[in-house]
C-alpha cells in the first residue's frame, strides 16, 4: 500500500488523549504515513506533524461558540486549503462534533471520512445523525450501543471498545505519591478533578473546595487536585487562595491522584469514565452557564449525563447537576458513601462491571486496521 498523507482532528484535550494513541498505533503499522495533526504536544509526541495548536480552543456552551467563532472560521479555512495543496487522502475526524461536522459538510466526500470516538447524537439532537450520515463514510465506535444506533440508521460502522483501557493506569503507588506529598497515607485522601476547561474549572473547583470545607468538620481529610498538563497552573492558585485546606496540585499525573485516593470528585466528562475505570466511588458533578443549561438541558434525552451510568444503564454512580450541584449537597453525598460500607463495596462492583463493558484492550490498533483496511478499498 503507497504511502499516504493523513489528517487527524481533534479539539479538546480528551479527544487528543485518544487521536495521539490512534496515530501511535498506526505509526506502528504504517511508519511511511505522513500524519497531520490540529492537536497539542500529545498529538505531536505520538508521530502527528501539527498544523494548528489547539490551546484555548475548547469550548463550553453557545456564548464560548459565538465568541471564538472567528478562530474556528479561520481554522476551518487552514484546514481546507491543507486538503487542497498537500494531497490529503483521509480525514480522520476525533469527537469535536460542532466543528468536525462542519468542516466534513464542506469537504463533502471529496476525499475518504472516517469519524473516530463518535459524536454523542445518542443523547442529544440525533438530527445530527443525517449529517453524519450523508458526509462521514466511516464510523469507529467504542461501545456497542453505538454501533447499534449507527448499523440503525444504515451506516457503515464497527465497534472497537474503548482505547482508555490501554491508557488508565497510575505509574505510581498510593505510598510514594502521598509520601511526595507530605501527606500521611492513613489519612482519608479525596480527590478532585475538576474537568481542564478553564469555564470547567472556574465554575467547578470553588463549589468543591467549598463542599471539602463541609466534609472536614465531619471527616479529617486531605485533597489532591488533579491538574491537566494543558491547563495553566494560576487558574487553581488563584481559587486556592480563597480557602485554608490543605490541598495539592498535582500536575500531569491524573491517574495517580485518582490511584492514591479513598474517594473522588468529578467533572462530568472523560474523567468520569477514567476514575470507573479504576474503580475509585466518586460522584459527578457538573455545572454551567445558567443560560447555557436552559439552552442544553431539554436537548438532553438519557436520564444520566455520566458515561459510567450510560454505559450500564442505571445509575451507580450518584449525579449532581446544575441545581443540585452545591456544597452541601456533595459534602452530605460523599460522607454518606464514605461511611457506608455496604454502600462502598456496591459501588466497587458495579464498577467493575462497566470496566467489563468497554470491551478488551487493543481498541487503537483495531482501529487502525479498520482505516488501513478501508483506504485499502
Amino acid at each position: 500500500m503507497a504511502q499516504k498523507n493523513i489528517l487527524i482532528i481533534c479539539g479538546e484535550p480528551s479527544g487528543e488523549l485518544h487521536a495521539a494513541t490512534l496515530v501511535s498505533s498506526l505509526k506502528k503499522l504504517r511508519p511511511d504515513w505522513k500524519i497531520f495533526g490540529v492537536g497539542g504536544s500529545l498529538l505531536s509526541n505520538a508521530g502527528a506533524e501539527i498544523i494548528y495548536n489547539i490551546k484555548d480552543l475548547s469550548v463550553m456552551g453557545l456564548f464560548d461558540v459565538l465568541k471564538k467563532l472567528p478562530r474556528f472560521i479561520a481554522l476551518k479555512n487552514r484546514i481546507l486549503q491543507k486538503l487542497e495543496h498537500h494531497k490529503i487522502e483521509a480525514v480522520i475526524f476525533v469527537d469535536f462534533s460542532g466543528f468536525n461536522l462542519r468542516l466534513a459538510k464542506d469537504i463533502n466526500n471529496r476525499i475518504p471520512t472516517i469519524y473516530y470516538v463518535s459524536p454523542q447524537v445518542w443523547a442529544s439532537r440525533e438530527a445530527r445523525v443525517k449529517t453524519i450520515k450523508k458526509y462521514i463514510r466511516k464510523m469507529i465506535v467504542l461501545f456497542p450501543f453505538e454501533k447499534e444506533f449507527y448499523k440503525k440508521h444504515g451506516m457503515d460502522v464497527e465497534l472497537v471498545g474503548h482505547p482508555l483501557l490501554d491508557i488508565v493506569k497510575s505509574k505510581e503507588d498510593k505510598a510514594s505519591l502521598l509520601k511526595a506529598l507530605n501527606f500521611p497515607t492513613e489519612k482519608t485522601t479525596i480527590a478532585l478533578l475538576p474537568g481542564s476547561r478553564k469555564q470547567e474549572i472556574n465554575k467547578i473547583l470553588p463549589i468543591m473546595l467549598k463542599a471539602a470545607q463541609l466534609i472536614n468538620k465531619k471527616l479529617d481529610a486531605q485533597y489532591i487536585i488533579a491538574k491537566p498538563i494543558q491547563s495553566e497552573r494560576n487558574i487553581y492558585e488563584h481559587i486556592l487562595k480563597k480557602t485554608n485546606l490543605n490541598v495539592a496540585i498535582v500536575e500531569g499525573k491524573t491517574y495517580e491522584c485518582i490511584n492514591a485516593a479513598n474517594f473522588c470528585l468529578v467533572c462530568s466528562g472523560t474523567a468520569t469514565l477514567e476514575t470507573a475505570i479504576m474503580q475509585k466511588p466518586f460522584l459527578l458533578i457538573y455545572k454551567m452557564n445558567l443560560l447555557n443549561y436552559l439552552l442544553y438541558r431539554p436537548q438532553v434525552k438519557l436520564p444520566y449525563i455520566g458515561l459510567a451510568n450510560i454505559v450500564v444503564g442505571r445509575k451507580i454512580i450518584p449525579e449532581l447537576i446544575q441545581f443540585q450541584a452545591t456544597p452541601d449537597k456533595i459534602a452530605k453525598e460523599t460522607l454518606s458513601i464514605l461511611n457506608d460500607p455496604a454502600r462502598l463495596e456496591k459501588m466497587h462492583k458495579d464498577l467493575a462491571e462497566v470496566k467489563t463493558c468497554l470491551g478488551e484492550p487493543g481498541a487503537a490498533i483495531r482501529a487502525s486496521h479498520i482505516i488501513i483496511d478501508f483506504l485499502k478499498a
